[in-house]
């Protein structure tokens, strides 16, 4: 299956609710080790060195300090289309986490916008 597709069938998976989540990525030929973390570094894929697992990656929902679902969809598309086979792996998934923000000092109006932004 390719990447791209896997990985939105991970993310199809998951409730609504899922804040975060960190997947596991190999490639099969690690002759093309180097050309595949170019295209890893825009979503800051971090490598890893156990059991022959290559990268791990950090996935955020709507919040938080990781990469965006859709960045990530995008990356493993291009992995795709440039021939680079692999799997990835769910290794760990956080839900019903809530984004802290600071609100004091703020008018009312900033506050309804954030809320209606975080409603959709």
């Amino acid at each position: 299956m390719p990447l791209a597709d896997d990985f939105q069938a991970i993310v199809d998976s998951l409730p609504d609710d899922w804040t975060d989540l960190e997947l596991a990525l190999r490639i099969r030929d690690v002759e093309r080790y180097v050309e595949t973390a170019t295209y890893l570094v825009t979503i800051n894929a971090q490598p890893l060195s156990r059991n022959a697992w290559h990268w791990r990656l950090l996935v955020a929902h709507r919040f938080g300090h990781a990469a965006a679902a859709p960045a990530v969809h995008a990356t493993m598309k291009m992995l795709d289309n440039a021939g680079i086979d692999g799997e990835l792996e769910l290794r760990e998934l956080r839900t019903g986490r809530t984004e802290v923000v600071q609100m004091w000092g703020r008018p009312e109006s900033a506050r309804e916008e954030f809320r209606r932004l975080r409603a959709q």
